[in-house]
């Protein structure tokens, strides 16, 4: 009888009744594949080394550290997956050094994904929350102080190209609006498909009258939107921020929010998460705020879920995984 493969899954987003705060994700499935799964760790502290002892894959369900901390003195792990797309907090050197593979599950986001900019998109261009807050402090009168911008002569500006990016490329053509598009590298092919230009950073900033945010996290793009480039807007354009909080600097995106140099902001994503008590962000009427969730719906689930179940089953049965992002000897 062969010995079951053991996956420790991170405590911090999951109860030991295979229930997770994204829903059902299908943990219940694994053992028709051998596989015995355990909670390891819990919420406010990093994962150690002993806490990893003994088991064969791990998942990571959110961003939690994963380095050189947590492979000392040895390791017996030979897969980490991570549940969605962004691996920024896992070390890959290191992972690779100490032979594991490292695994994605980006393609059953991207959808859940684009519909969250548009989520956005559609909320600051019709003024949605002013004109909630209207109806709940009963003054109808005041309804024409915010009409909204609206869509039918915008410029949408796209900073990022990959699989969430060119997603949300597909959904705004369906809608026929104009696009113009940012990515650090070319994507000629896509761009003549999606009839849309792609141009230099600082163009795309200052033509959009709504810009959004899709590009991953890298060292390279920390900061990518900041004072300078906050200060090329138009004062009536929109930020939409779905990528990662570091990609903007948040203290020169609340300068310009409270001066007016940009007219609002949709944020999903923050420096810091949970969000301090002390941002000033909750108290301004021009941003519209969502906790890392927006996509969170149970069709994001489903289809997240059965993707990163599908590289863990895979690595376990000892197949090539579909989203390595990185492997040993690579």
């Amino acid at each position: 009888m062969s010995t079951p493969w053991k996956l420790a899954i991170t405590a911090d987003y999951a109860e030991a009744d295979g229930s997770t705060i994204y829903g059902d994700i299908g943990l219940g499935t694994l053992a028709d594949h051998g596989i015995e799964w355990s909670l390891v760790g819990e919420a406010g502290r990093d994962l150690t080394a002993e806490d990893l002892r003994g088991f064969d894959a791990l998942l990571l369900l959110s961003g939690t550290p994963f380095g050189p901390a947590q492979l000392e003195g040895g390791t017996t792990l030979k897969h980490v997956a991570r549940f969605g797309a962004g691996y920024d907090s896992v070390d890959l050197e290191a992972c690779a050094a100490a032979g594991i593979t490292v695994t994605n599950a980006p393609t059953g986001l991207r959808v859940p994904m684009a519909h969250t900019a548009l989520t956005f998109l559609f909320a600051l261009a019709h003024s949605l929350l002013p004109k909630d807050r209207l109806v709940r402090e009963a003054a109808w009168d005041r309804k024409a102080e915010h009409r909204g911008p609206g869509l039918a002569d915008a410029t949408i500006g796209m900073v990022g190209l990959g699989g969430i990016g060119r997603e949300t490329v597909r959904q705004l053509r369906a809608l026929d609006l104009d696009v113009i598009a940012w990515n650090r590298s070319p994507r000629p092919e896509f761009c003549a498909e999606a009839g849309i230009e792609q141009l230099a950073l600082d163009e795309v900033i200052a033509r959009s009258d709504y810009l959004i945010l899709t590009v991953a996290s890298a060292p390279g793009t920390r900061h990518l939107i900041g004072a300078r480039e906050l200060a090329l807007m138009k004062d009536s354009a929109f930020l939409i921020n779905i990528a990662r909080g570091a990609v903007v600097d948040e203290s020169a995106l609340v300068t310009a929010l409270q001066e007016g140099a940009i007219a609002g902001a949709g944020l999903d994503v923050f420096e810091v998460e949970p969000l301090p008590a002390s941002s000033p962000l909750p108290a301004l009427e021009n941003v519209v705020l969502s906790p890392h969730a927006l996509c969170w719906t149970a069709d994001f689930a489903a289809a997240t879920g059965a993707e990163v179940l599908g590289e863990v089953t895979a690595v376990a049965a000892g197949r090539t995984p579909r989203n390595v992002v990185s492997a040993p000897g690579a």
